[in-house]
């Protein structure tokens, strides 16, 4: 939760926005803008005593993002700007920042971010029993079958691994990017069989970074 000397609040220049002022939210992990929006004083007291992200709509009034959807925002730390009327939130999100679903407001700015989330996402969906294959007696994905088989997918974990050391030491770039890709991965795969995810991944870095 951020401290209530995190941002002063009478220091902010609410009357220029009629009351409000803008709020860039931005991943504090990856760095990633997840989203803009607005806030007034009685949303960023409660975000400051609630430590998640509280907004104000002109539509909607005074709303907690995640309130309805789940897809919460725990806020690290709050930053006005030299003009004092907007605000930098750095938060970690508890899934997509966006209503249709994607990590980002602005999808193109995600860039691998959102190509790993959408990775983890599918390596998600073959982890659960597709009956009309079963039925129709069609061979199991890849991933399906590194999920099912503890040895092949540590036995495919460890050559990963080793191809990519080999790479690195080697000095050869393009294919360490290669084997990079092929380790990620295999670990989102790994990480599955044992019920943790990407998003595990990423609370773990945020806890260290703030340590």
């Amino acid at each position: 939760m951020p401290n209530a000397d995190t941002l002063d609040l009478s220091a902010l220049d609410f009357e220029k926005g009629g009351g409000l002022v803008s709020v860039v939210v931005q991943d504090a992990i990856t760095g990633v803008v997840l989203m803009t929006a607005f806030a007034d004083r009685e949303a960023l007291d409660r975000t400051i005593a609630s430590g998640e992200m509280h907004y104000r709509s002109r539509s909607r009034g005074l709303w907690r993002k995640g309130e309805t959807s789940g897809n919460t925002q725990r806020v690290v730390s709050l930053e006005a700007d030299c003009d004092a009327d907007a605000v930098l939130a750095r938060v970690v999100p508890a899934g997509p920042a966006c209503h249709t679903g994607t990590t980002s407001c602005f999808p193109a700015t995600s860039g691998s971010v959102e190509v790993l989330s959408e990775l983890d996402h599918t390596i998600a969906a073959r982890s659960v029993v597709d009956p009309r294959a079963e039925q129709t007696g069609a061979p199991p994905s890849y991933t399906r079958r590194l999920l099912q088989d503890r040895n092949l997918r540590l036995k495919k974990l460890g050559e990963e691994c080793a191809e990519l050391v080999t790479a690195c030491a080697d000095g050869n770039r393009d294919r360490a990017v290669e084997e990079a890709a092929d380790l990620l991965y295999h670990t989102l795969v790994a990480l599955r069989s044992v019920g943790a995810t990407l998003d595990d991944i990423r609370r773990v870095i945020d806890r260290r970074r703030a340590s």
